[in-house]
């Protein structure tokens, strides 16, 4: 059986995998299995999750991390201030809301344009009622142990992503070597615009760490 391998896909905290899943509508897009989905969220242009995996894969366990359109800090670093070598357009806009009692979440109103605009209208309209708001300091949180500095990793660069630069996608990927695709046109919602070639990159990977 493979071994545990973690999936960042960067999806809303609480939003279900079902949502990238109804992308999908012919048995050769449901091959993956035995794979773990590591649930984010975003705040500040970052993603929560990709911090998740890469501290979290440091158990014996994992045997490959792949990063879709995530942040991949290394040891003394957080999200946030990643987020800032490459800054995003959404760091740049107001589309990012603060809560008085200290969570973020993605306006709706400009949810469409910053996270899914390679989406239709409807379903980033669902999305966007979908958030579960994260609370701001998760995104500072700092890296001790990268995962991926022992371990193989991938990463799929949304080439039109507004929530983390391409970027600084691409720049993780080279200062981790690992395995890069890239997406053109795709946004952060990849997972759900571009299920195909998501699925090709994790297949890929779990191909390589049985």
């Amino acid at each position: 059986m493979l071994r545990l391998l973690c999936v960042e896909f960067l999806l809303l905290g609480g939003l279900l995998s079902g949502q990238s899943l109804s992308a999908q509508n012919n048995n050769e897009e449901h091959r993956v299995r035995n794979v773990v989905l590591v649930h984010g969220a975003w705040a500040d242009g970052s993603g929560y999750g990709g911090a998740v995996i890469t501290e979290a894969g440091t158990d014996p366990a994992v045997a490959g991390l792949v990063y879709i359109a995530a942040h991949m800090p290394d040891a003394g670093e957080n999200e946030a201030d990643d987020g800032k070598r490459f800054p995003s357009d959404l760091s740049k806009s107001t589309g990012i809301k603060k809560t008085a009692d200290g969570f973020t979440y993605l306006d709706p109103a400009q949810f469409h344009e910053y996270f899914a605009a390679d989406l239709s209208a409807e379903q980033a309209a669902f999305m966007a009622r979908s958030q579960v708001m994260n609370k701001a300091d998760n995104f500072k949180a700092v890296i001790t142990t990268p995962a991926w500095r022992n371990k193989p990793s991938w990463m799929l660069v949304a080439g039109a992503d507004r929530t983390i630069n391409p970027d600084l996608e691409r720049w993780y990927a080279t200062r981790a070597n690992s395995h890069k695709v890239e997406v053109s046109g795709a946004s952060h919602s990849v997972y759900v615009s571009r299920p195909k070639e998501v699925a090709a990159v994790i297949e890929e990977a779990a191909s390589q760490v049985r």
